[in-house]
């Protein structure tokens, strides 16, 4: 247990550092650019995890799979990247982090159509609405004087970033329940890389490499898309399901600790603000609804483990 709890705190350092590296990677290349580098090395990567396993990265059936695997490739690594590269150019690595956390809800919108089924309560949507009110407390200084600027421009993009993980996450649990998540990640990464690659051949001859955009390549390929995805499967196994998604409330905290740290970002009164009001919606939004004890004999359940997951930072 106590190595689960490391592996989230490792976990939560690297995806809220990506952030940073992001930001210090869009100043040599083009965000395009910067996705096909996460996608190979990404790729690279879970491939040497699945050889020195002699593990197949490709689930049963992969054939029948193959569009719910592009479709994955789209929203949940190509668009969500160029959205945070492009968005990047204009703010900081902290605010982007603090409204990537707002995945979940518009995880929760969407599942209102898309997931029947399981909709959430009145308390989750509760923490839809007060989530969407720190995103406003973000947004509003943008929003006095000149609504258009550049700073404005990437808040979007950003926002835009966390609804595609939220589309991405409701296809992979729809159409790819019970593949294991490494195969999952493994999937979506080579197929992003063939979509990475068109997008970026127009950019990538103005492309002027240096040390720390190197580093940050390697960084968000080898360890934000490749290594941080098996600890995040090894977390799903020791610590469930539940408090593995606990990290998109310390993604946030580390990611303004970085930014601050290292990038020297401001962080002001608003910002803070915001994060605090959107990760209070999040909590709401995650909670399950009550179950009413069964009357019959009770039983142990076995428990369920999740088989999904997307790489998404």
């Amino acid at each position: 247990m106590r190595r689960g709890y490391a592996a989230l705190g490792l976990l939560a350092l690297i995806w809220g550092a990506s952030f940073l590296f992001i930001k210090l990677a869009v100043r040599d290349m083009s965000p395009a650019t910067l996705v096909l580098s996460r996608a190979v090395f990404g790729a690279v990567t879970l491939g040497v995890i699945f050889a020195a396993r002699r593990q197949s990265p490709f689930p049963v059936g992969t054939r029948t799979r193959l569009l719910p695997f592009v479709l994955l490739a789209i929203f949940g690594s190509f668009l969500p990247w160029f959205a945070f590269g492009f968005g990047e150019l204009s703010i900081s690595s902290a605010l982007a982090s603090i409204l990537n956390a707002t995945t979940p809800l518009w995880t929760a919108v969407f599942a209102y159509w898309v997931t029947p089924t399981e909709r959430p309560s009145g308390l989750n949507y509760l923490g839809v609405a007060v989530g969407f009110l720190g995103v406003g407390l973000l947004i509003a200084p943008d929003l006095i004087g000149q609504p258009l600027r550049a700073t404005m421009i990437g808040t979007l993009a950003v926002a835009g970033a966390a609804a595609s993980y939220a589309v991405a996450a409701l296809i992979q649990r729809r159409r790819l329940r019970g593949v294991s998540p490494l195969q999952v990640g493994f999937g979506q990464l080579a197929l992003t890389t063939p979509l990475a690659l068109a997008a970026a051949l127009p950019t990538i001859g103005a492309t002027h490499l240096r040390l720390p955009s190197i580093a940050a390549m390697l960084v968000l390929g080898v360890g934000g898309s490749g290594i941080a995805y098996l600890l995040y499967y090894y977390m799903m196994n020791t610590l469930g399901a539940t408090r593995a998604t606990t990290v998109t409330f310390l993604l946030p905290v580390t990611a303004v600790f970085w930014g601050a740290s290292i990038l020297h970002e401001a962080i002001t009164v608003p910002i803070l603000a915001g994060m605090a009001v959107i990760l209070l919606g999040v909590f709401l939004t995650s909670r399950q609804r009550t179950r009413r004890a069964a009357p019959a004999v009770e039983r142990p359940l076995p428990e369920i483990s999740s088989g999904g997951g997307t790489i998404s930072r």
